[in-house]
């Protein structure tokens, strides 16, 4: 069974992957043995992380990438391709989460939402998934949020966004399929720095978690990210899988 979640020679591009999340599914994906391009704004950050894939006797690449921005991103497919000569797995994680009353929301801070969390992922598995088409097949994992399936007022523009990540998934699962497999996890409140414990809005999300009364850790979504990435989720394609500690 091990050898179905073994990444060896596969390159994974993660997306906000130089903190929380992303730094957990980006160390875990190099502890199953795939290359590492981790992706986020802040070249530092990435290259703190990139030194962790290393240590764990990978290949790693650190590239600073606003999401949001379409033009960015395609520097940022033609770096990966160039160093590795290839991307197998993508994860759209990077995300904008403010909590805010929507009369307080300007519209410059709405189109950065709307383009880290949506525009950006679309631009994103468009460039690279095409080419995973012309190549080897591969897999797309989105990053979604239970706000997409359980809406809060103070989140309204970031539980849009998911939501219309989530669509994306099953277009991008028809169009890329059968060599390409596109899938969601639809995370619930974990212990990163987007979740603070004093914040109402977040607050309510992790205590309306009934079946497993806490917050996870980043570890937890690990696993998960490990089944869709690799062999393990061979007939896998279009779905949404929760990682929510039950929320009902």
């Amino acid at each position: 069974m091990s050898d179905l979640f073994d990444l060896t020679g596969k390159v994974a591009l993660v997306t906000g992957g130089s903190r929380g999340l992303g730094r957990a599914m980006s160390l875990g994906f190099a502890r199953a043995g795939a290359d590492v391009i981790i992706a986020s704004r802040k070249l530092d950050a990435c290259e703190a992380v990139a030194q962790e894939v290393r240590a764990l006797g990978r290949k790693a690449m650190a590239h600073a990438c606003h999401v949001g921005r379409w033009d960015e991103l395609e520097g940022l497919v033609d770096a990966a391709y160039a160093a590795f000569g290839k991307v197998d797995i993508l994860v759209n994680n990077a995300a904008l989460s403010p909590v805010m009353n929507n009369a307080d929301m300007t519209e410059d801070f709405f189109d950065k939402i709307i383009g880290v969390n949506f525009k950006g992922p679309f631009r994103l598995s468009t460039l690279v998934g095409n080419r995973m088409v012309k190549g080897d097949g591969g897999a797309i994992i989105n990053i979604s949020s239970g706000a997409s399936l359980h809406p809060l007022p103070l989140v309204g523009p970031y539980s849009a966004s998911k939501a219309a990540l989530n669509a994306l998934t099953s277009v991008f699962a028809a169009d890329f399929g059968p060599k390409v497999r596109v899938n969601t996890i639809v995370c619930g409140s974990f212990n990163t720095d987007m979740f603070q414990p004093g914040d109402d809005a977040k607050a309510r999300m992790a205590a309306s978690a009934k079946a497993i009364n806490r917050v996870g850790e980043p570890e937890e979504l690990v696993t998960t990210a490990l089944y869709l990435a690799s062999p393990a989720s061979s007939y896998t394609t279009g779905a949404m899988i929760r990682v929510d500690g039950g929320v009902p």
